[in-house]
């Protein structure tokens, strides 16, 4: 699929789906966080016994199935769970690339850093129906992504 082809794509999926990329992008990052909340509230239960723990563990779970019904359309529960890995594992290399970043380990990184969009992108590339197989397509779904992705735009 060349740029052309990907810009219609994607054109067309807002116009069904009522939801620009924008707000996808920035739905997709909250529901990365909460994810992220959801790990953590059982690691908390685990060290502490808490339960209230627990309780903030099943809410969040509940708004986070709420929120990604916005984004994952397919009726798949492969498609359902691989998205929901694909975010929580972008969340965490971003993380520890930003440690890296602090500890003054640059390199390591913008390594995480690149790692994280690529996960990041192939969760765009399951929901937008556009993955594939050929390894020579490696890394230009996510080129395409890049120019389409703005957190700066209202």
């Amino acid at each position: 699929m060349n740029e052309k082809e990907f810009i219609k794509k994607i054109s067309e999926f807002n116009k069904e789906e009522k939801l620009d990329l924008s707000s996808g992008e920035d739905l997709s990052i909250a529901l990365m966080n909460l994810v992220s909340l959801e790990e953590h509230s059982f690691f908390s239960y685990a060290k502490t016994e808490d339960e209230k723990f627990l309780d903030v563990l099943e809410k969040t779970r509940e708004i986070r199935k709420k929120y990604l019904k916005l984004i994952v359309k397919e009726n798949d529960a492969e498609i359902w769970c691989m998205s929901k890995h694909l975010l929580a594992t972008s969340m965490r290399l971003y993380e520890v690339g930003t440690k890296f970043l602090h500890e003054g380990k640059k390199k390591e990184a913008k390594e995480m850093y690149k790692d994280a969009f690529e996960i990041y992108a192939l969760f765009w590339r399951i929901n937008l129906q556009e993955i594939k197989t050929e390894v020579k397509e490696k890394g230009k779904f996510s080129d395409k992504l890049k120019k389409l992705l703005d957190c700066c735009r209202e």
